[in-house]
Order: C-alpha cells, then sequence, then structure tokens
C-alpha cells in the first residue's frame, strides 16, 4: 500500500509538473499586453474567479498586492450583489476560470464592459465566453486534470497559479519592487521586522540607560547592572563621552584576580575601547556585529560618539530580529 501512495503521488506530480512546463511553450505576447495593461492602469487589480478559480484568484491577489502591484480579491457572486461598486473605471480586472464559461463571472462582465474597464481573461479555453470579451487572454490550459476521473481542478489550478504568480514578479521587476518595499507591506513579517527595525526603536535610553562615571567603583558598577539589568554597563568621563563598559564577562574575568570591589575603580577593570553602533543602524546590523564579534550587548553611540542607548541579544530575540 505504500507503494501505491508513493506511485500516485509521483504521477500527480510529474502531471502538474508537465502542466507548468507546457505554459512556457504557449506563453505569448499576450502575457506583455498583460504586464502592461497593469502597468498602464491607474488604479488597482481586481481579481475574481468562482470556487476553485476563486481561491487561486484570492491568492493571486494577495501576491500581487505584497509585491508592490495593489490589488483585492471580488467574489463574482457577491459583484452581482453590489459590490462591482468597488471596481472603478481606473481598475483593470483580472478573471480565471478554468472553462471560461463561469455563469457568475461571465454574469458580471456586461457591467464591466459598459464601465470601459480593462478586463484580462486567464482560462484553459481560448474559444470560451470569457476569453473572446476579453481585452488580453491567457491561456492556462492543461492536458489533463492529475485527478484520475480528469474532473477535479488540479494540474489545472496548478497552471493557473503558476502564470499569475509570474505575472506578479514580472510586475515586481517593471516597478523596481525592492526588500525594503516588501518589508513596508509585510511589517508584521519577519523580514519586515529586519529591514524596518532600527537599533534606536529597541534601545535602553534615558534613566533605563546603564551608566557609570570613571571615577566610580566596581561597586557601583555592579549596582548599575544590575539595577538596569542588560548584563553590562556603560563608563563614561566628565565630558559623557564613552570610555569603556563594564560587561558580565569582565566581571567573572575579575572574580579570577584579587580585586577589591568597594575601593578599586571600574576602569581598572572595564573593557576599553569596546564594539558600539551607530544610532539609526538597523536593528539586523546590531545582531550581525554581536554575532561576529561573539557578545551579547552593545552601546549605541551618536556621530560625536555620546551614548545615546543600549541593546543586548534578549532585545533583538524578543522583537523577533533573530
Amino acid at each position: 500500500m505504500t507503494d501505491s501512495f508513493q506511485q500516485t503521488a509521483k504521477r500527480v506530480l510529474t502531471l502538474e509538473a508537465q502542466a507548468i512546463t507546457d505554459l512556457l511553450s504557449s506563453l505569448d505576447d499576450s502575457f506583455s499586453r498583460a504586464c502592461q495593461l497593469v502597468l498602464d492602469a491607474p488604479g488597482r487589480v481586481v481579481v475574481t474567479g468562482m470556487g476553485t478559480s476563486g481561491h487561486i484568484a484570492s491568492k493571486l491577489a494577495a501576491t500581487l498586492a505584497s509585491t508592490g502591484t495593489p490589488a483585492f480579491f471580488v467574489h463574482p457572486g457577491e459583484a452581482s450583489h453590489g459590490d462591482l461598486g468597488m471596481i472603478t473605471r481606473d481598475d483593470v480586472v483580472l478573471a480565471l476560470s478554468n472553462s471560461g464559461e463561469t455563469a457568475e463571472v461571465l454574469a458580471i462582465l456586461p457591467v464591466i464592459k459598459r464601465r470601459g474597464i480593462a478586463l484580462i481573461a486567464m482560462t484553459g479555453k481560448p474559444s470560451s465566453s470569457l476569453a473572446k470579451q476579453a481585452d488580453v487572454h491567457l491561456y492556462a490550459g492543461v492536458r489533463e486534470e492529475a485527478c484520475p476521473l480528469n474532473l477535479a481542478p488540479t494540474s489545472s489550478t496548478t497552471a493557473a497559479l503558476a502564470l499569475g504568480d509570474a505575472l506578479a514578479i514580472a510586475l515586481l521587476e517593471a516597478q523596481g519592487f525592492t526588500k525594503e518595499d516588501f518589508a513596508l507591506s509585510h511589517p508584521g513579517g519577519s523580514l519586515g521586522r529586519r529591514l524596518l527595525l532600527k537599533v534606536d526603536d529597541l534601545m535602553h535610553s534615558g534613566n533605563d540607560f546603564p551608566a557609570v562615571s570613571q571615577r566610580d567603583t566596581i561597586a557601583a558598577a555592579l549596582l548599575e547592572m544590575t539595577a538596569k539589568g542588560l548584563g553590562m554597563t556603560a563608563v563614561l568621563d566628565d565630558d559623557q563621552t564613552l570610555v569603556g563598559i563594564f560587561t558580565d564577562g569582565d566581571l567573572r574575568r575579575m572574580l579570577m584576580q584579587d580585586v577589591k570591589v568597594r575601593e578599586q575603580l571600574v576602569t581598572e577593570v572595564m573593557t576599553v575601547n569596546p564594539v558600539t553602533i551607530r544610532s539609526g543602524r538597523l536593528a539586523a546590523a546590531a545582531l550581525q556585529l554581536m554575532d561576529e564579534r561573539k557578545i551579547n550587548g552593545l552601546v549605541i553611540v551618536d556621530d560625536g560618539n555620546r551614548p545615546v542607548g543600549a541593546i543586548n541579544m534578549h532585545d533583538l530575540l524578543k522583537a523577533g530580529v533573530v
């Protein structure tokens, strides 16, 4: 039985891979015209489809929107009952239907055409009603469905999904969409956090910033570290310029020596010329710097090398930058 399952999987994957491969030979100038139609439109791409094609259409709308092409999905059944008002003359409609004869989709075409709204159709039947009424037709036909009954949409939905992705990426490249642009539309995602969050957004500053004077004792530095909970404290001179830091690592090394905590100055055991990061840098850059230097915290300095805050690995973990 296990071999039978695997054989079925291989057959399905082969058929669906072939469906995508076939798109390469059928791709023509219609694809370029569809891209240009979208680029020339001042509005959005309104994607529609019924049933399984509707699920693919909804996913395609999300892909377009997240890659720099404003888009949204409209259910064709709901469109006939008021949602057509969401579509403007500046928009482009992208309608998906494998047969090209889906009643709910065809029902809204007269209104779309009457308003002069551009229509791109994606079907598996170039001679269908939807294909004939479209300004541009994208062929997404397949030889056969992966379903052994040749009924359940399988290969055809795979082909439509792949062709839709190709459209979205072609538009992305044409518009010069960047990683930073992607992050702006995904601020809650890991990439958004890595590309948008700056050290200033996460740093401990003001009263939360651990700092002692160069004339303070080791005991005072330990109290400051404990109070602020960052495992480190900056050591400043009279001009509030950074002269060093005292960290948990310095404390461990100090314990191996005969040190008088209440008497000796923190400058005797601190780390001089500490690693810092400039204000305004990305939090991801702070993470990379910590990894490279094998440290758990950084002091953030301004252009005059004056400390403005501190950040540690826990802050980056909590913010999801790691």
